[in-house]
């Protein structure tokens, strides 16, 4: 099992764009990914038709009533397993804090011998709170979605820095890859953006795949795995096939 998680402390810079086109790259290969959203506002679980009524269904259980992620765990119209989002994920931080048992309940319960066999797609939200450092502490991969503007790369600054500080906690680098998305090489700010990721990051931790376009998430949602079939792919999905194959290629998916 990999586990891959998606943030940058930005908003708008694609994380939801990126972990979708994740899971369906990640299904192309035949394999049943599993989607975790811990965004309150619950993009992720929107993008696949997935909206529980009570918190009790949502991935809220699993931190604070103790249910297991096969119990909260819903296969959406599209044939993604996902377990959804809910409103009261943002008062997760007052309800268990952030101590060490509260920041590795994920990675226990991923790392458990009954734990899914397929990969992990884990969707953070843009505060650095439990729920992102639970995706921190889990994952095999961090992915930091940078969108092609100066406030995107000031965010992926911040979580390089973050991540740093943490290297004593996990006594090992966290493997991080920066993904620049919504790049167009005619853009003098797309350009500049690449150019300061290559001299402020290392260089291989910075994905050669860049992502030219935003996939539309509404064309994308219900239908998803019968549209990557059945419909000629978009530049965008293209890019991010190319994202998975670079993933592939650096062990991070099987």
């Amino acid at each position: 099992m990999s586990v891959i998680a998606v943030f940058n402390e930005t908003d708008g810079v694609g994380k939801t764009t990126t972990s979708v086109n994740l899971l369906a790259g990640i299904a192309q290969r035949k394999q049943r990914p599993l989607g975790i959203d811990l965004d309150p506002q619950a993009h992720l679980s929107s993008a696949f038709g997935a909206h529980p009524s009570l918190a009790g269904d949502s991935v809220y259980a699993f931190f604070v009533e103790e249910r297991s992620l096969a119990e909260i765990a819903q296969i959406t119209k599209s044939g993604v397993v996902l377990c959804p989002a809910h409103v009261d994920l943002a008062q997760l931080d007052r309800r268990i804090g952030r101590g060490v048992a509260a920041v590795t309940r994920l990675r226990l319960a991923l790392s458990a011998p009954d734990a899914t066999p397929g990969p992990v797609v884990i969707d953070c939200c843009s505060l650095l709170g439990v729920l992102s450092l639970n995706a921190i502490f889990a994952c095999d991969v961090l992915i930091v979605p940078v969108s092609s503007d100066y406030l995107a790369f000031q965010g992926a600054q911040q979580v390089e820095r973050t991540l740093n500080a943490l290297e004593p906690v996990f006594k090992r680098r966290l493997p991080r890859r920066y993904l620049l998305t919504r790049f167009d090489e005619s853009n003098r700010m797309s350009v500049e953006v690449a150019e300061l990721m290559a001299m402020s990051l290392r260089p291989e931790e910075i994905c050669s795949t860049r992502i030219a376009e935003t996939v539309n998430l509404a064309e994308r949602s219900v239908q998803l795995f019968d549209g990557l079939r059945d419909a000629p792919p978009s530049r965008g999905a293209r890019d991010y096939q190319a994202l998975v194959d670079e993933l592939v290629g650096a062990g991070f998916v099987p």
